[in-house]
């Protein structure tokens, strides 16, 4: 049972950062316009999506 337990926490974490990083590429390109910044903010992933709804 524990093998698929732990089957299904990578299934979960690996679609977490998946969305993160493309709600962090959205906001980032609507907000700045920029291709460059939106690759970069989709790297940084949650940490920018966190400090964009703290400084807005």
């Amino acid at each position: 049972m524990s093998r698929g337990a732990t089957y299904v926490r990578k299934g979960i974490v690996s679609k977490g950062v998946g969305f993160g990083s493309a709600l962090a590429i959205a906001i980032s390109f609507t907000t700045h316009k920029s291709i460059l910044w939106a690759i970069f903010h989709g790297f940084l992933s949650w940490l920018y999506v966190i400090y964009y709804a703290l400084t807005r």
